[in-house]
């Protein structure tokens, strides 16, 4: 029989956070969270100041076998004016039993708080960690990505889940960028200095600056995708501390006009790739000196956000901040990226992918099911 347990102390906790480590113990692609972050992730983050998240565990008998969070986010449906629940932080053994219990206890954590829908995972948010991975290349997730058995699906489907929407990863193979993709992006560049927009990188001596005003292009560029809810200030000065511990200049950029930014890009190297090392997760004793010491060796980036405001769309602005990271990660060895995630019905950006070279390489999908 399976029992649900929810999380109320710091065992419980450290129990909720290490569960992945034993559901993953024997698969070579997986990347342990680090253990402070999500510990703060679940318990500190400025997400918590304006809504509510609840853990749960699933055992069969003493074993954990499973586990889940129940989430109101109040800022998400203030601003869409809807009562949608969510659930995130979902790990389960192959088992229809487990599953079912571990959503059916969310969904009625919700029902309490007059949700009328239950959607996931998010972890917590649109904003960090969302999705699950349905197919792609047989690889380690990036950084900030998710990563799970694919047996998930089925059991979401099984369950009386429908797909909400896909979430595409490409990949860009950064030798491609050769000579004809230097001279357009030489050309369009030179048209958008001819407007007055100039592409350059993220200052960090006026670090504070810059991110209020990316923000503002954040709040604005992003407000139709799917799940979208403003970051309040705690929220975006959060992901930039994390992002800047990490942050190389050179794929950080800003598009201005006339000393405005109308648009940006957050690129940040894969930490995957060191992180997949750490045992358990853990930053001492060692996994420290692994972060620190590993971060020359990374060969790959993720392309984390990239947005313009609306009236700025359609100029090439895009191209130019995505053709500029490519010509710096050339220089830099890097030899492959990875943009994500892009809603598949977002066709400005897709496109804008495909007229790089970027393919599609990875799927992640969010469903969600009506509270009755």
């Amino acid at each position: 029989m399976i029992t649900i347990t929810e999380v109320k102390n710091s065992k419980d906790l450290k129990t909720f956070i290490d569960f992945p480590h034993e559901l993953y113990k024997y698969d070579p692609n997986y990347v342990p969270a680090l253990y402070l972050a999500e510990k703060d992730l679940l318990t500190k983050h400025p997400f918590h100041q304006h809504s509510k998240m609840v853990l749960f565990l699933a055992y069969d008998k003493e074993k954990v076998v499973g586990r889940i969070a129940a989430i109101l986010n109040n800022n998400y449906n203030n601003y869409h004016k809807v009562s949608a629940g969510f659930f995130g932080f979902f790990e389960s053994i192959d088992d229809l039993e487990v599953a079912g219990t571990l959503l059916d206890t969310a969904e009625k954590w919700l029902k309490t708080q007059n949700a009328t829908s239950i959607i996931g995972p998010v972890c917590p948010s649109t904003n960090e960690v969302c999705g699950y991975l349905v197919e792609g290349r047989n690889e380690p997730p990036v950084v900030m990505m998710a990563y799970n058995h694919l047996y998930y699906n089925d059991l979401f489907f099984d369950l009386g889940f429908e797909k909400n929407t896909d979430l595409l990863a490409y990949v860009i193979d950064v030798s491609n960028f050769k000579d004809k993709s230097v001279k357009l992006l030489g050309k369009l560049t030179e048209r958008l200095s001819t407007r007055g927009i100039t592409i350059r990188k993220v200052s960090l001596k006026n670090f504070d600056s810059e991110i209020a005003n990316c923000m503002t292009v954040y709040n604005e560029a992003w407000n139709e995708n799917l799940g979208f809810v403003p970051m309040t200030d705690a929220e975006f000065a959060q992901m930039a501390k994390e992002a800047k511990m990490v942050m190389d200049t050179d794929f950080c950029l800003v598009a201005e006009h006339q000393g405005k930014i109308v648009g940006f890009t957050l690129c940040i190297p894969d930490i995957n790739q060191i992180q997949k090392n750490m045992k358990r997760g853990r930053l001492f004793p060692f996994g420290i000196f692994k972060l620190l010491l590993g971060k020359s060796s990374i060969k790959k980036l993720r392309v984390l956000a990239l947005g313009v405001t609306e009236d700025y769309r359609k100029l090439g602005i895009e191209a130019v901040l995505y053709g500029t990271l490519l010509q710096n990660a050339v220089k830099k060895q890097i030899v492959e990226a990875e943009a994500s995630w892009i809603l598949e019905n977002n066709e400005m950006m897709n496109r804008a992918l495909e007229n790089i070279g970027g393919e599609v390489y990875k799927r992640y999908r969010i469903v969600e099911k009506k509270i009755v």
